[in-house]
């Protein structure tokens, strides 16, 4: 077996190294973690909610397991601790690829009183949804309401 130059592994080792130090200088900024955890958050909100208004539009048949199901994870999301996922400094003005406003973190009890507001329209849906489609249409309303009422405030526009 031959060993390798020591010269000619230093440099194998330099040029991997560097190469490494310049694939994670491209990186975006210091939230991207954060930004793309809320954002999988909000696409996960906003799956579960498509198919709650399929069915209340008369796009899709009522399905009360579906909709059920549907409404369950949005209590669950609701429900998770997302403090991490929103560091000071990830707004549209400081980052990359965010629509959140800096008004986010000049107004956290609105912004905490409005994901109460969530938590409560999901808890409605939950009882709601399997129901029936009468029952499941009602809840809709405060549901889009409660995601309206953040977005409004804190959302920038497309």
């Amino acid at each position: 077996m031959k060993f390798l130059n020591p010269i000619t592994t230093s440099l194998t080792v330099l040029a991997l190294g560097t190469a490494t130090l310049f694939a994670g200088s491209h990186e975006a900024g210091p939230h991207d973690g954060a930004i793309k955890a809320r954002q999988g958050q909000m696409q996960l909100y906003a799956f579960n909610l498509g198919q709650l208004g399929a069915m209340a539009r008369g796009n899709a048949d009522y399905n009360a397991d579906v909709a059920s199901a549907a409404a369950a994870n949005l209590v669950a999301l609701s429900s998770l601790n997302a403090m991490a996922m929103w560091p000071a400094g990830s707004d549209a003005d400081n980052a990359q690829n965010t629509r959140a406003l800096a008004a986010i973190w000049q107004n956290f009890p609105d912004v905490g009183a409005k994901a109460q507001a969530l938590a409560d329209a999901a808890s409605a849906m939950a009882d709601a949804a399997g129901t029936d489609l009468a029952s499941l249409q009602g809840a809709m309303r405060g549901l889009g309401g409660a995601c309206g009422g953040c977005h409004k405030a804190y959302r920038a526009e497309e």
